[in-house]
């Protein structure tokens, strides 16, 4: 029998329904996207589709958005929520009309459940101070970010800097993800990194599968989250391989080499990471894209093309538009590893990579310093 509520003296009846759709209103699951950069609004958009159809999520996904004013004057926000499109980043792609943009961090992540963060990794640690204290309840969080901190004590993935600074677990996704493919509804796969909770992995798995968007779960949270680092470096590479039109069969060997160093940076950094993620999406899939088609191989190729003569700075900020390169930030901190332990020598390709970035050496280099074969 339904609960009675008293008014006025008289005994009136819970409505049933009421009471259930309320109750299932307040046990739905809230998602906020911590970033709107190309790759963030594609998984605003991924994940605004599924918030739609299951019924267990709520339909509103708030994405945070860093304020900008675009060259009309008006806010980057609300251009975002009238014309339910990233103008500035993912032009000519609707979002989804239960997709908010909010330019106030605080108030984006206020009473989500699950958080993604989706945003240039060198900005995540001042993200993180900032949502100190601000993270309450059963919180779960997954990191879309390729780079790792670096500290005094040793590399910090960025999963782990959100762990330990907002105290909730962080589960990874990586993948041979092309956002612009993805936004255009292109066949695609990810990986999702899991630690121990097979569960949250698969609630993760369906926020984001779509037909066209397959997402798989793995237990190795370094292993993910390392393989969508490192990529980034030896996209460079190839970038410079391209540049200096060395052709397929000299990009084919750095790629090759590339993946030898990255499966044996992470496993020297990590033994618990397993050889089989190099060869999920995440491993080669994303090696491959990375390497043919992405923004750090395409700035590369002009950085070489210039002789080195051009920063990447100063390409960064003429070709994408606002986006971020990592791959010659990501190179600088694999360096500092290498460089603090005693690596550089079983790491040539990586410590190469940095060395043309900076000036060091020139980009034909590429090649004459990445043939050294020191044993592992």
């Amino acid at each position: 029998m339904a609960p009675e509520l008293q008014q006025d003296g008289e005994t009136l009846p819970q409505n049933n329904n009421t009471y259930a759709s309320d109750h299932e209103a307040l046990h739905k699951t809230k998602v906020t996207v911590v970033g709107s950069g190309n790759w963030g609004s594609v998984a605003a958009k991924l994940i605004a589709s599924n918030t739609l159809r299951l019924s267990s999520f709520h339909d509103e996904v708030r994405m945070w958005v860093f304020e900008e004013t675009l060259p009309s004057g008006e806010k980057l926000t609300d251009a975002i929520n009238r014309n339910n499109e990233n103008v500035k980043y993912l032009p000519g792609i609707k979002l989804g009309k239960n997709v908010v943009a909010d330019p106030d961090l605080e108030n984006a992540v206020n009473g989500a459940n699950m958080l993604v963060f989706v945003t240039p990794h060198q900005f995540m640690e001042g993200i993180c101070k900032r949502l100190v204290g601000k993270i309450k309840g059963d919180v779960e969080a997954i990191s879309l970010i390729k780079g790792m901190e670096v500290k005094m004590e040793g590399p910090c993935m960025i999963s782990t800097l959100i762990s330990e600074q907002l105290g909730i677990n962080c589960c990874v996704l990586m993948g041979a993800n092309i956002a612009n493919e993805i936004a255009l509804e292109k066949f695609s796969e990810a990986t999702v990194g899991y630690r121990e909770n097979r569960a949250i992995a698969e609630k993760w798995v369906h926020l984001f599968s779509t037909p066209y968007f397959i997402v798989t779960p793995v237990q190795d949270v370094e292993g993910v989250e390392l393989c969508g680092t490192l990529k980034n470096v030896v996209a460079i590479a190839a970038g410079f391989v391209d540049g200096l039109e060395m052709g397929n069969n000299t990009k084919a060997a750095i790629m090759r080499i590339g993946l030898r160093e990255m499966k044996a940076f992470s496993k020297m950094l990590f033994s618990s990471v397993k050889d089989s993620t190099f060869f999920e999406s995440c491993g080669v899939a994303d090696l491959i894209t990375t390497c043919l088609g992405g923004r750090n191989r395409k700035v590369a190729e002009a950085f070489a093309r210039s002789g080195g003569k051009r920063s990447f700075d100063e390409l960064e900020a003429e070709m994408l538009q606002g986006q971020k390169l990592q791959g010659v930030s990501t190179a600088k901190e694999v360096y500092e590893v290498l460089s603090h332990r005693g690596w550089l020598e079983f790491f040539p390709l990586f410590a190469t990579v940095h060395e043309i970035c900076i000036g060091s050496l020139p980009p034909s280099a590429i090649v004459e310093h990445s043939e050294r074969k020191p044993e592992l």
